[in-house]
């Protein structure tokens, strides 16, 4: 695209005084890593490559089936049984061919976490379990790297950054993680297709703030409840 046109597709962003041509400029030059192309990370998938980040990694060994596409927002009926990162590639390169899109088809492991992460400016973690939760916060303090962290169920979300600058990490709030078998989850209990919508795009929003250097909130947790309505942070 000629100059004149990335300006325009961008300007509503580039408008806003705390960003400017210049954090425009960190974005479109960063890299990020989403671990998910579910729930959470069809979200965060949308915004950033909206946004017009540089190199958009995606992590996900799943397949695309009928039931995901109440909140898994990026996908579409045509996909299903598609890998989850085919279909985003395909989403991504739809709404913003300026972005290069990384397909990552596999799972997370201790064997290939701390490649892959090592690669990337900020990770989010879009995953829907304890041990892939716990494996990412451990691999992004080993490697200094700041992780966007949230969680969905039900009606009710988390949200935080850690190991900013410095900052706490997972483990400095929740020591040890408990079994995975032990925990409800979303297909169990089910969530709202909206919830991951508003706690996706929060973080997004986090992801973008940290690139152009905007402060975030830092060794705090955000609760969010949209049965009442009600949205409370806790301190760590």
């Amino acid at each position: 695209m000629k100059n004149e046109d990335t300006f325009a597709r961008y300007s509503r962003q580039i408008f806003i005084e705390e960003i400017g041509l210049e954090g425009q400029k960190k974005i479109m030059a960063s890299k990020v890593l989403v671990i998910g192309a579910g729930g959470l990370g069809s979200p965060v998938i949308q915004y950033l490559a909206a946004a017009g980040v540089g190199t958009l990694a995606v992590m996900d060994f799943d397949h695309l089936e009928l039931h995901n596409l109440n909140r898994q927002v990026i996908h579409n009926e045509n996909n299903i049984g598609m890998p989850k990162v085919k279909s985003a590639e395909i989403y991504v390169k739809n709404i913003n061919h300026q972005v290069e899109f990384i397909g990552i088809d596999q799972k997370i492991n201790a064997s290939n976490a701390e490649h892959v992460l090592s690669q990337y400016d900020v990770v989010v973690d879009g995953s829907d379990n304890f041990s892939t939760r716990y494996l990412v916060n451990d691999t992004c303090v080993k490697l200094g790297k700041t992780l966007v962290y949230g969680s969905i169920l039900g009606f009710s979300g988390q949200l935080a950054v850690f190991n900013h600058k410095g900052s706490k990490n997972l483990r400095d709030l929740f020591p040890e993680p408990p079994f995975d078998e032990d925990m409800a989850d979303c297909d169990s209990l089910g969530v709202l297709g909206a919830l991951p919508g508003i706690v996706g795009s929060m973080m997004a929003l986090q992801v973008l703030k940290i690139i152009t250097g905007l402060p975030v909130n830092l060794n705090q947790l955000t609760l969010i409840d949209t049965l009442d309505w009600r949205f409370q942070t806790l301190d760590f």
